[in-house]
Formats: C-alpha cells, structure tokens, sequence
C-alpha cells in the first residue's frame, strides 16, 4: 500500500518557481541591510533551507488542498524561518523548515474554520459493505492516482499530514513527531488509523464500481 501513496500531488510548477524567486529576492533584499559580518548566515540559509522548497510545497497542498493557499503558505513559512533562523543550530534543516510550514498550515486552516481539522472519518458513509473486495483488488486499482488523491482529500488534515510525510517524503518516525509536535507512538498509531480509513475509501469507492 505504501507504494501506491508516492504518487506526488500534482502543482503548478511554474507558480512553484516564483515562490522561489520571491523568496530569493527577500532574502537577497534583507542581505543588503545587513552588514557584512551577516552575510555567511543569509548564504547559509539560502543553502540550507531553498533546497527543500518542493517537499514544503507538497505538504502544505495536502493540507491545505488549495494550490493559491499552498503557495502563500509556503512564501509566509519561508519568511518566518529567515527570520528564524539565527536561532537554527541543528542539523535536519528540512525537518525545521516542514515544522514551520506545518504551523502555518494549520494557522490558516484555523483561520478559515477549516471543518476537517477535527472531522473524523465517517464510519457508515465510508464503509464498503463489499466483502467481495479483495486487497488484490484495492492494491490494483489505488493504482489511479486521481483515486488515491481523492481518497486521502477525504481524510481529516492529521491523516493527510501523517500519510504526506511519512509516504511521500519518506521522513522518520522521530522526524515526523518533531515536526507535528507529538510523541513518536503517536505518529504510529496514528499513521496505523490513517492507512486503515484510506483502506476504507478506497474499498468503498472501488466496491460501487465493480
């Protein structure tokens, strides 16, 4: 199952690339006011943090599930984390950085009274009810990307943020009880429940149209 959830949540590239630049020009915009004992810290920023732009991108998409969103959060967190970043003194830049992007996801989804932050999965709506579906057949047909999006989208915002990191980006257990800021038996319980209600989904979904 966990192959099938690699398939990358597709985004506009182009708009991608100019979160990138807007980013750069604030950063080499701030260099300018700062005196020269500053200027290794800004090159290192840019070095260490421009790098995982994709992977910020793709986590706030999954959350937000709004490209125009995904892209100002994106620039918000990445401001944020300049800002920040004097105080930055570990070692797993990317994990920092999605920690950033995650809060700010999240602050935005608060704001707009985003139901999903605390929907739980509908049990009776989404239960297949289809003995006859095999896990072959789940496993076949998860295959149709469009499927899998739609799947996970139905999700409440913690499962799509768990499957996200974990499937997508390939983070650790540690890594991603850092970032959403909970214990790591959490993170496996909880991505445990994740995969189990996408299981439900799709089971659902496929068992109506065979």
């Amino acid at each position: 199952m966990a192959a099938t959830l690699e398939t990358e949540y597709p985004f506009d590239a182009e708009g991608l690339q100019s979160s990138a630049n807007i980013v750069k020009f604030v950063v080499l915009k701030k260099r300018q006011e700062q005196d020269a004992a500053q200027e290794h810290e800004l090159a290192s920023f840019e070095e260490m943090m421009l790098p995982h732009m994709d992977a910020a991108h793709n986590l706030a998409k999954w959350l937000l599930r709004n490209e125009q969103d995904a892209q100002d959060v994106v620039q918000e967190a990445y401001l944020r984390a300049f800002k920040s970043f004097g105080g930055f003194h570990g070692c797993n830049g990317r994990a920092w950085l999605l920690t950033i992007v995650r809060n700010t996801s999240y602050t935005l989804l608060k704001k707009n009274q985003a139901v999903d932050l605390t929907t739980t999965f509908d049990e009776e709506l989404h239960a297949s009810g289809q003995e006859s579906v095999t896990a072959e057949t789940i496993l076949e047909r998860s295959e149709d990307a469009a499927l899998i999006r739609e799947a996970i989208n139905e999700l409440p915002a913690e499962f799509r943020e768990i499957l996200t990191l974990r499937h997508q980006e390939g983070l650790s257990y540690k890594e991603i009880a850092e970032i959403a800021q909970i214990p790591p038996g959490t993170v496996m319980s909880r991505l445990a429940r994740a995969r189990a209600k996408l299981r439900e989904y799709l089971a659902a979904r496929i068992g109506k149209e065979i």
